[in-house]
């Protein structure tokens, strides 16, 4: 045999070794690895393949060479259709049956065709040994069928390493070496076919089978170096898109990595075009500001909420954690972005229904008397002193038997919308509801002059203010009554006695007053008659 023949086979006979062991070692690892069944099968059409073809290049007779062409063609045909089904399932591409079917349906027709040529000719025309060369080297004239199985195979392969190209700028940098290989064993194929096809290859020998001994190394390599068909970035993929919550991925530098597809939902100005931002220049992008919420600590819960542009808010709950290295060093960020709008819209309506009226929406009596309490036990005393005002609707029972229960609820609500004006100008002031057609003010920081001048100042605001509607105009006043707490002993129950005291002497006197408690004397401020 021509040493130079000896040279070919013995390369592709390599080639078939590495492609043997790739396919024994995948079937041994088949439950590490997603996929590993196509990943067999296609090793095992490929070793068919090239195998075949080196007894091809051994044999003598046109016989034999056609005998082992039938046999290459179980592999030519399906190698590349199973190759670009891998590159799918590696990009997250999951096709039903039926479509997997379709894409065997030209190999299926290529394989009868080769086996059938001697009666149509559709594939080769003719098949001939060539001249004037140092060892039997075959040719052929391609038939019709051939350019479309030559097509197919072509468009496989593009196919494929379109896709893998397309999957860079998402592949982090730990996978992209497994990206090259997948890519240079779809492209290098080709490129060889292509050269092939042209005529541009010594002795016109099909060089695929040798550039498969290439690939087939170059995956060895990659499964020593990176166990890339045991640790693949598409199974990270799966479980990181199939995430219920929001999820971000921050390098040491805060830049963004990357982002599942949740988050895109709740965010939809969020693109893969900030991947490299930090996440607060992301956010300016975005929002106009940078991310609201600091991350600092591994684990730290934080709230924050976003609306949309349609006015909808939601809340979201983001739990931070760090992503550290091999060797425990802190190399980046992992920010989940749970959204609690439910829990929150419920919180708040039992939080609504707990410690607030129904009809004033201000607190109700009992969470007065619990902030009351806490405020009496701060230690403001020496500072300014804390007062207490009792007031409620004057005439009222008169109000609702003339015009309602329901001009009654009215007038409540316009009492409540002039007394809260005060919280304009006094924040920290406590309004409650306390009961009927009573109301209660705590002042935390306030002196007994300062709480006269805004009890006042509600008074006459109520006095000229008359309530208008369908059923005309009603004067609407109310009677305060106010005390001070002046003793770090001073019990909150001691308080509102002595400012209900305060309110029965104004409604006695006249209604339409302020009183202040002065031990067992009333004084009246201003002219209240």
């Amino acid at each position: 045999m021509d040493p130079t023949l000896t040279m070919f086979i013995s390369l592709i006979a390599t080639s078939g070794v590495f492609t043997v062991f790739l396919c024994m070692y995948a079937y041994i690892k088949r439950k590490e690895i997603p996929g590993a069944y196509t990943f067999v099968i296609y090793t095992a059409t490929q070793a068919i393949y090239i195998f075949a073809h080196a007894f091809e290049m051994a044999s003598d007779t046109l016989v034999e060479v056609k005998r082992w062409t039938i046999l290459e063609y179980i592999g030519i045909g399906a190698a590349p259709a199973i190759g670009l089904l891998i590159v799918m399932q590696y990009v997250g591409l999951n096709l039903t049956r039926s479509k997997i079917a379709v894409l065997f349906v030209i190999p299926a027709i290529t394989f009868v065709m080769v086996i059938t040529n001697d009666y149509h000719h559709l594939f080769y025309k003719d098949m001939y040994f060539r001249e004037n060369v140092p060892f039997p080297t075959t040719d052929i004239v391609i038939g019709q069928y051939y350019i479309v199985h030559g097509a197919y195979i072509f468009g496989c392969m593009l196919a494929a390493v379109v896709l893998l190209l397309r999957r860079w700028r998402q592949t982090k940098k730990v996978y992209r070496l497994q990206l090259v290989t997948l890519i240079m064993g779809q492209f290098m194929p080709m490129t060889g076919a292509f050269v092939y096809l042209m005529g541009l290859t010594p002795y016109g020998i099909d060089p695929v089978p040798m550039i498969l001994c290439i690939t087939s190394a170059m995956y060895i390599w990659a499964i020593v170096s990176t166990r890339m068909l045991t640790v693949i970035p598409i199974a990270k993929d799966r479980i990181f898109e199939s995430m219920r919550e929001g999820a971000i991925v921050l390098d040491f530098a805060d830049r963004l990595v990357d982002f599942n597809g949740v988050l895109s939902s709740m965010f939809p100005g969020l693109t893969t075009d900030m991947l490299g931002l930090t996440l607060d220049e992301a956010w300016i992008q975005l929002s106009g500001t940078p991310f609201p919420v600091a991350r600092s600590q591994d684990g730290a819960q934080e709230e924050f909420s976003w609306r949309v542009a349609d006015g909808k808010e939601f809340f979201y709950q983001i739990r931070s954690s760090v992503v550290r290295g091999r060797n425990g060093e802190p190399i980046g960020s992992l920010l989940m972005l749970i959204d609690v709008t439910e829990q929150k819209l419920l919180q708040d309506q039992l939080e609504q229904l707990a410690y607030y009226d129904g009809l004033t929406k201000l607190l109700n009596r009992t969470e007065f008397l619990r902030r009351s309490k806490m405020i009496l036990e701060g230690d403001q005393i020496g500072e300014k002193s804390k007062c207490i005002l009792l007031f409620d609707i004057d005439h009222f029972k008169s109000i609702n038997d003339t015009y309602g229960h329901d001009v009654g609820d009215l007038a409540i609500q316009h009492v409540v919308k002039v007394a809260k004006r005060l919280e304009a100008d006094v924040p920290s002031v406590l309004i409650a509801r306390y009961g009927g057609e009573e109301f209660v003010m705590a002042f935390p920081a306030c002196s007994l002059d300062e709480a006269v001048f805004l009890a006042e100042r509600v008074r006459a605001q109520l006095a000229v203010e008359p309530m208008s509607g369908s059923f005309g105009s009603i004067a609407v006043t109310a009677s305060f009554g106010l005390t001070q707490a002046s003793h770090r002993g001073d019990s909150l129950e001691m308080l509102l006695k002595h400012a209900d005291m305060a309110l029965y002497q104004a409604k006695r006197a006249g209604r339409n007053q302020v009183r202040v408690f002065d031990g067992p004397v009333e004084a009246t401020f201003g002219n209240f008659r």
